[in-house]
Order: structure tokens, then sequence, then C-alpha cells
């Protein structure tokens, strides 16, 4: 273990020193973590870990796709009323996951709680293909939700910690859009279990969610070789553990241990926990202007992308005359530009940097909706010009939404970092998950092509008014190290 003076470094305010005791440890572990190039052991990491999105992005394109499935059910026989209930539950169990496993994830460590969420999504996902009722769905949804929301920050709290800092931009955002492959399976999955020629009406949809059990137990098995975050061992009194990890990270990528007298130390004061109290002034004070940034990021991009993608089949059969069992052929592409968005324009995030490419892409996502959606009132586009219109939108439109929850996730400090994600995730959520969908429901219900055109500038005006936030106020995070960003709460000078 590496015990040694080393000078200050200039990371922002200081734990006052009047606290400091024996339980004082110096470390180059974030420098080293930071040092090593992309190897086999992160991309294992990727797959473990960031199959989440894809799992999410699963459920949430089936339980769309279901819904005339479980109204015809022998067994269930739902009504709109019951399947509103249904999403509902999902979407408190998300928010409420989130916060408390979220809390315990920044307690507990970042290793257990990833197999807790995961443990719990399956048993859900798979108890859900059993429901008997109402009741049974909705309380099985509600527990699948809390597994994907403890999930969120449980992940991306450790991919942040393991990732090093000039790779970190483009592969948060390259793992937060594959949440559009799991659509696009859910899609083709809903495509082919829901064929009456193939499948009776109450068997189809119990296999499609016994699909994401079984890729979830298939993850589980993945991540038993996954260590627990260096950084967090090394604040919460384990030390010895933490280097023992780094050293066998180091020797998997370069083969050998690096020199660890040529690195950056930093100077940390153990801790067990970090208090509530604590917690809520870091995250509301201490940092008050990146939690506006955060705040302004999320909930734009929740409205721009819940509202739309939730009201993406109304569109096509009510102004388009799309058939319901056809829908699923126009999410494929829409899927497609969401996904090649982060994965072709991510490096940007890490070279151009943060504050310019969050800002063109939330700006360029909002003139292009308000540009398609002029063209949409006018009768200007047919169903396959819209669906194109969308996908060109959203290619933008979902590397802006991956960066905010990038951006709250690595400029928080590490003792509340998860937490940080999970408090955002929440109110992002309830604005897209209950308002966005909500309006444009009722928008869509009128039968007015200029009432949803008002409801898309709305959503422009949000991703706009964001992206003059970020370059104004958002952190240049880019190749930085998470502890100059944000410095830990247990740092001592």
């Amino acid at each position: 273990m590496e015990l040694q003076q080393t000078p200050t470094l200039n990371y922002g305010p200081a734990v006052p020193a009047a606290i400091a005791s024996d339980r004082i440890v110096e470390t180059s572990i974030p420098s080293r973590l930071d040092a090593l190039p992309w190897s086999g052991f992160h991309t294992r990491v990727v797959l473990a870990l960031g199959i989440t999105w894809i799992l999410d992005g699963l459920e949430v394109t089936l339980a769309g796709a279901l819904s005339g499935a479980l109204k015809q059910s022998p067994t269930l026989q739902f009504s709109n009323l019951d399947l509103g209930i249904a999403n509902s539950a999902y979407l408190a169990g998300a928010v409420l996951g989130a916060l408390g496993f979220g809390w315990l994830t920044d307690r507990i460590g970042r290793k257990k709680l990833f197999f807790i969420t995961l443990a719990l999504y399956l048993s859900a996902t798979a108890a859900t293909a059993l429901s008997w009722d109402i009741a049974s769905y909705a309380l099985f949804r509600f527990l699948t939700g809390a597994g994907i929301g403890g999930e969120y920050t449980a992940i991306n709290s450790t991919i942040q910690e393991l990732v090093p800092a000039r790779y970190r931009g483009w592969t948060d955002l390259v793992i937060n859009g594959s949440f559009w492959i799991g659509a696009a399976m859910g899609a083709v999955a809903a495509i082919v279990l829901l064929d009456p020629a193939l499948m009776g009406p109450d068997l189809g949809w119990r296999l499609a969610y016994l699909i994401g059990a079984a890729i979830g137990l298939v993850v589980l098995l993945m991540r038993m070789w996954i260590p627990e975050s260096p950084r967090w061992l090394m604040i919460h009194g384990r030390p010895d553990q933490a280097h023992a990890i780094v050293d066998d990270i180091e020797r998997s990528v370069i083969g050998h241990d690096q020199d660890s007298g040529r690195f950056t130390k930093i100077r940390l004061k153990m801790r067990d926990h970090t208090p509530i109290r604590e917690v809520v002034h870091t995250l509301f004070s201490t940092y008050r202007q990146r939690a506006l940034v955060g705040l302004v990021l999320m909930s734009a991009q929740a409205f721009f992308y819940n509202a739309i993608f939730f009201t993406f089949a109304l569109v096509l059969t009510d102004f388009y005359g799309i058939s319901a069992d056809h829908v699923g052929w126009y999410l494929l592409p829409f899927a497609a530009g969401n996904f090649l968005g982060p994965l072709l324009l991510g490096r940007l995030f890490d070279t151009l940097g943060r504050r310019t490419m969050i800002m063109f892409t939330y700006g360029i996502s909002g003139l292009l909706l308000a540009l398609s959606g002029y063209l949409f009132t006018i009768g200007a586009l047919s169903a396959q010009g819209q669906t194109i219109a969308w996908m060109v939108i959203f290619f933008f439109a979902s590397p802006a939404a991956s960066a905010a929850y990038l951006t709250v996730s690595e400029t928080f400090p590490l003792e509340v970092r998860a937490l940080a994600i999970a408090v955002f995730y929440a109110v992002g959520t309830g604005i897209g998950g209950v308002i966005g969908p909500a309006l444009f429901g009722v928008l869509i219900d009128t039968g007015s092509r200029t009432s949803v055109f008002a409801g898309y500038l709305l959503g422009a005006f949000l991703m706009i008014a964001a992206a003059i936030v970020a370059w104004r106020y958002a952190v240049s995070a880019e190749r930085k190290s998470l502890e100059q960003i944000a410095r830990p709460l247990a740092f001592m000078e």
C-alpha cells in the first residue's frame, strides 16, 4: 500500500484539517486507473454492466407493444385503465428504486448493489410472466421498475469509476444509447410473439417477459468477476483491497504493475459512510450550479424523449393510418438512429468537449423537431417521411439525452455520485414520464395537427433552453480525472 507525503493538489475546497486522524491515506489509484489503455477488461466491464440499458429498452418497448395482447388475454382481460395503472406502477418503482438503491450504492458499495438490483429485475420480470390479475401484474411491474431504477445508479457509478478518463464520455454515451438495441429487440420480439398464427393470445406476452428474465440471468453470471470500485473501497476504509484490485487490473491490461511513483497522489480521510445531511448540503449548496445544470438537462431531454417516444405509435395510427400490428416495423429505423447517434458522435464529447457537444446536440435536436413539426402540420410528410425525420432528430437527441446522465454522474463527488444520479433520474423520469406523454396524449386526442405541433414546439423550446444553459454553466469535464472534476468529500490537504 502506498503511504507517503505528496504535494498538495489543487482540487477544490478542502475538508477542514481539524477532522484529520490516523485514518488518512494517500493513494495514486485514480491516476493509475486513468493511465491505463483501453483493454479487454474495460470491454468486459461495459458488456456486463452496460446491458442494463438494453434490458430497460426491452422492457419499455414490450410494455407498449404488449398492451393489445394484455387486453385480449383470456386470463387478464385488461382495460385501458388497468394498463395505465400498470405503467404507472413501473414508473413509480423506477423512481423509488433509483432513490433507495442509489442511497445504498453510496453507502454499502457498487458491487453488492449491481447484483441485488439485477436479481430483483430478473425475478420480477419472470414473475410478471406468471401474472394472474391486475394486482399481481402491477406489483411485479413495480418491482421490475425498482430493479431497473436501482441498476441505473449502481451501474453508472461503477462504469464511471473504472473507465479511464479519456474514454469516459464516449463509453457512457454508447452504453446509454444501447437502450435502443433493447428497444429494437422488443419490437422484433413483439412482432413474432404476438402473431396469432404462431402464439396463442395468452402465451405470447408471457414468453415476451421471460426473454428479459433469461437475459438477466446470463448477465448475472457475467458480473461475477467484476471487482468493487477501488475508488469507493479506498474512501470506505479498505485501502489494501483497493490496491490489490488495481494491481490485478494492471496485470490483466498491461501485464505488470505500473510504477506508482510517477503518478499524482491524493490524500483521503477514510470514512464508513456519508451522513445524509452532508449529501444534501453537497448536492444543493456546495454544487448548487451543477445541480441546476443537471436538473435542466435531465428535465428537457426527459420531456422531449418520452413525449415523442411514448406517443410514437399514436401518431402513426391516428394521423397516418398505420395498423397497430405494423408499428414495430417503423420503430426499427427510429431505434437505429437513436443508437448510431451516441456511437458516431460520442468521441467528440471527449475531444471537442462536453460543453460544445451538449450545446450542439441539444440545440440541433430542438431546431429539427420544430422544423419537422411544421412539416407534419402542413401534411408534407408521409408515415415513412415522418419516421425518417424522427430518425434524424434522434440521431442528435440520443447523445444529448445520454450526455445528461453523463453530466450528473461525473460532476459530483464520489461519496454522493450514485444518489446524485438517482435524484436527477427520478426528477427526469417524473417530468418526462408523467407530464410529457400525458400532455401529448391529450393533444393527439384532439385530432388536430396544429395542437400536436404546439407540443412539439414546447419540446423544442426546452431543448434549446437547455443548450444555452449548458453552454453557459456546464463543466468542461472531458479527459479529466473524476477527482479533478469533483474532489471527494474525504479529500484532505
